[in-house]
């Protein structure tokens, strides 16, 4: 049998698509986050589950571009959507218009993850924190230029610190496009050569400061090479910018009071510098006059005239020990002259007694030796040719004369024969 009410499949679709978009326009589902997809075109697929069942969703770009944390697996949300049904395939899904932490805030949980984010790419690091000047000739204000921050910074400056250079660049502190108007002004100022950069705004809600929370701020903040100072909000306010930042004050007006000089503190310690500059120029002018008077007196002690003086001394000395020792000599000698003297009559007699003696001897001797005083018989001189010889050099037939005190034999050797 016909049926009258057959329907195709496409215009089952329809009507289940025009009943379930208009019973669900808006509904509030809390879920866990599952097979989170982000498209190239900018929109974001995932599956919403609890514990037994799961539904599609989408967020399309328009939606999540205003997303203020990213979407991670297994995190719990309250989604803010519409039940729509796609009816090529005949499978619904939900269109995400809002999503917010289950439990927590969005920005609270943005805050936290680009916070951790940052952290493990070592923007907080402090190792690479830069030293600020001690005397800042030029320093930028990236601020508004209508807001109270600005004028308090302005007020503890002039009060501070008179000669310095401010140069200011007015940028939106909160809004949509705060953000980028905040990092390029950073980027301007970084390359102009500013001794410190100060970055800030007064105070305000989590939504008025979160400017200061963007990314984009951050990397203008850790890629400059100038020092920055960041200074937002109240004491009790942290954004990113504080741990990008090479400081962090508290308050706009701490900013100065940190990065700034007290005139009539630099009074006081010049007054403390030429008080120990007195006192140490006086210590060395003492040491040195010490020093000096030192060097003089080893140069007294050492110079030619000192030098002269005790050669002097030293030849005087010489002089007197050498008269001394000729005068110990000479009463010596005199001694001993007088010795010889006393000595000499008995020396002299000594000697002429023994040469006596000697001469008496000599006298005997030549007695006894005189052939005269010899006895001479048996005895004669033998000679030849009036020469005495001996009688071995006689040859046989020879002749010679013996020759007596008074008789001069003439003879001639008949026979020689050795006995």
């Amino acid at each position: 049998m016909q049926n009258r009410y057959m329907l195709s499949v496409s215009a089952l679709n329809e009507q289940i698509k025009t009943l379930l978009e208009s019973s669900f326009q808006q509904v509030l589902i809390e879920g866990e986050l599952s097979r989170i997809t982000f498209h190239n075109s900018g929109h974001i697929y995932f599956t919403l589950k609890d514990s037994s069942s799961a539904i599609s969703a989408v967020m399309f770009r328009g939606n999540a571009s205003k997303l203020r944390f990213r979407l991670e697996e297994g995190m719990k949300v309250v989604i803010n959507a519409a039940l729509t049904l796609y009816k090529p395939r005949g499978s619904y899904q939900l269109n995400c218009f809002s999503i917010e932490p289950s439990g927590q805030g969005a920005l609270a949980l943005a805050f936290e993850q680009l916070k951790q984010k940052l952290s493990d790419k070592g923007y907080f690091n402090p190792e690479i924190k830069k030293q600020l000047p001690k005397f800042p000739k030029k320093i930028a204000f990236v601020t508004s230029a209508t807001g109270a921050a600005l004028q308090d910074m302005l007020r503890v400056a002039n009060s501070r610190y008179r000669t310095l250079e401010i140069d200011i660049y007015d940028v939106l502190v909160q809004g949509t496009n705060a953000a980028s108007s905040i990092a390029n002004a950073v980027n301007i100022a970084d390359i102009k050569e500013y001794d410190i950069i100060v970055v800030g705004r007064g105070g305000g809600s989590i939504e008025d400061l979160w400017a200061f929370n963007e990314e984009i701020v951050a990397d203008a903040i850790f890629n400059a090479t100038t020092p920055i100072i960041s200074a937002v909000g109240h004491e009790i306010d942290w954004v990113i910018s504080d741990f990008c930042a090479d400081v962090r004050a508290a308050t706009p007006s701490a900013a100065m009071e940190i990065s700034l000089p007290d005139t009539n503190e630099l009074y006081q310690y010049l007054d403390s510098i030429q008080t120990q500059y007195t006192q140490i120029m006086q210590q060395k002018l003492n040491s040195k006059t010490q020093e000096l008077t030192h060097i003089k007196n080893s140069y007294s002690q050492h110079s030619v005239e000192r030098k002269l003086i005790l050669k002097k001394e030293e030849v005087l000395r010489v002089k007197k020990e050498f008269e001394h020792s000729i005068d110990f000599r000479f009463k010596n000698y005199e001694k001993e002259l007088q010795q010889l003297k006393d000595r000499f009559p008995f020396a002299i007699e000594s000697i002429l007694n023994h040469s006596k003696s000697k001469i008496l001897n000599l006298q005997t001797m030549l007695k006894s030796n005189n052939p005269k005083f010899k006895t001479k018989k048996g005895f004669a001189q033998l000679s030849q040719n009036d020469k005495v010889i001996d009688i071995s050099l006689l040859k046989t037939d020879d002749e010679f004369e013996l020759q007596s005190d008074k008789i001069v034999v003439k003879a001639k050797v008949i026979k020689k024969e050795s006995i």
